[in-house]
């Protein structure tokens, strides 16, 4: 009598892609902190003269941060 011992289904693959997913998402999340808190930190460490020459407002810099951040996708 044959046994069948080697069933795929879609199922693992499914799983697998999901937790690729998962990671992806975690590593680009990681990436796009970097560059938020690196873009933040130059130019908060921007005298009030140096961004004024750049046309940034000090109320915009978290803002810039973010779109830097966001870019990165």
């Amino acid at each position: 009598m044959a046994y069948a011992t080697d069933i795929r289904t879609g199922q693992h693959g499914q799983f697998r892609d999901r937790v690729n997913a998962i990671v992806q998402s975690f590593r680009t999340a990681r990436a796009q902190r970097k560059v938020y808190f690196k873009t933040l930190d130059e130019l908060e460490g921007l005298s009030t003269r140096e961004l004024v020459d750049l046309g940034i407002h000090a109320s915009e810099i978290r803002f810039i941060a973010r779109e830097a951040a966001n870019a990165t996708r």
